[in-house]
């Protein structure tokens, strides 16, 4: 089944094709006819199952027939927990709906000036992507209304109601009409989850995708020690300069460090840019569309990024700095192995971080594999300090993977 067969038509189609996505994810192919349909979804599923176009290609499906009613409110609200995902969000729509003439979109989110908001708030609006938070102030200032509102998406919202939402978003869904379409994204629909998805939908279709395993990316994963920081941008040299890497993007852990290396990798050559959370929206939205644009061969960002880049061109993702939590590691790596393709992601660490590499097999269940570039190895050879977790079914020799290019140490 392809996206035209589950009803999505140009010009998101165009897009989906440029980007090279041909094959709908499971939890894609379950949500998006239901959602042309108009029907409330409660949705379960795992990360990296594509649920942001499993909710935004319909709905900006949906956006090409004409408002049911006049003014200047949304169309589309989506709630989400995070400045960080929201931006990520609004991105996707502006990307997805790229060829939807007056296609509007703002994103209500701390951290950005209120002028630049409340300017677009004063135009007619088809997507509006919000913290609750800050659409609460936006409300209370009388600046927005949703008497045009047509769907509310609430993304993520175990996270919202972990963060303590629950208030804010009963307090905005009383000021919605009541014969909306709802759509609720989680990772759990049990327990508060649950109670608030019973209140705010009407006879709601579930779909559980979060225990489907037939999906699991195709992920090579490497570690390379470094001895000290010329050590590790000398490898990153080397890695990125590997004639299989078509689009990489480089994980560092701060603002600072991002800019920094990004600008070092700018003098040794590489089409780069950075991404982190100081950015303007505007500033971001163009940054990632050259990464799908094919004209940015590396993305040096922070952990803002880990949710949002859904590029099926990016081959490889390098953590030039460790993720201090296992859970962002799966993020991170996520980045890669899109659209049913295989990837490599590769971890730089320093020897004092090896108690990282035991948090990230135990959280993934998974091993990864120790390696060196030739002319490049560590001055010391690490022994290993714990029993790594046994590899599923038979094992493959490094060169029997299409990426392997260094020689193992095992």
């Amino acid at each position: 089944m392809n996206f035209a067969e589950l009803g999505i038509g140009a010009p998101m189609l165009d897009v989906l094709s440029r980007a090279g996505y041909t094959e709908p994810t499971a939890v894609q192919a379950a949500a998006i006819p239901l959602a042309l349909a108009g029907r409330d979804l409660l949705v379960s599923s795992h990360t990296g199952s594509g649920k942001t176009a499993a909710f935004m290609l319909p709905l900006l499906q949906r956006l090409k027939a004409a408002p049911r009613s006049p003014g200047r409110g949304p169309r589309v609200l989506v709630l989400a927990p995070t400045r960080e995902l929201a931006m990520q969000v609004d991105a996707a729509a502006l990307a997805y709906g790229a060829g939807l003439p007056r296609l509007r979109t703002a994103a209500l989110v701390g951290g950005t000036p209120y002028g630049l908001q409340i300017r677009k708030l004063e135009r007619p609006l088809d997507v509006v992507v919000a913290t609750p938070g800050r659409l609460l102030d936006h409300i209370g200032s009388g600046r927005i209304d949703f008497s045009r509102l047509e769907t509310l998406v609430l993304d993520e919202a175990d996270r919202m109601l972990d963060m303590g939402f629950l208030a804010d978003i009963e307090a905005i869904v009383a000021r919605m009409p009541q014969d909306r379409q709802t759509l609720l994204f989680s990772a759990t629909l049990d327990g508060v989850v649950g109670q608030l998805a019973r209140r705010l939908t009407r006879d709601a279709q579930r779909i559980d995708i979060g225990a489907t395993p037939e999906r699991k990316a195709d992920i090579e994963q490497v570690m390379l020690f470094a001895d000290d920081l010329r050590h590790k941008t000398r490898l990153l040299d080397a890695l990125l300069r590997g004639a299989e890497v078509r689009q990489c993007v480089v994980f560092a852990a701060t603002k600072r460090s991002t800019e920094d290396l990004c600008g070092l990798l700018a003098d040794s050559g590489f089409s780069v840019a950075a991404l982190h959370g100081d950015m303007q929206q505007g500033q971001r939205t163009r940054t990632l569309q050259r990464l799908r644009d094919g004209q940015t061969q590396v993305l040096v960002a922070t952990d803002v990024a880990a949710r949002g880049i859904d590029v099926a061109g990016i081959s490889h993702v390098i953590n030039f700095d460790a993720p201090r939590q296992a859970e962002d590691y799966v993020h991170r790596i996520g980045r890669t192995g899109r659209a049913g393709r295989s990837g490599v992601a590769v971890t730089l660490m320093g020897h004092h971080e090896r108690h990282r590499v035991r948090d990230i097999e135990r959280f993934t269940g998974q091993p990864i594999r120790i390696d060196v570039i030739p002319g490049l190895e560590p001055r010391f050879r690490p022994a290993p300090a714990f029993k790594r977790p046994a590899r599923p079914g038979p094992s493959r020799r490094p060169s029997d993977r299409p990426h392997a290019r260094w020689q193992g140490t095992r």
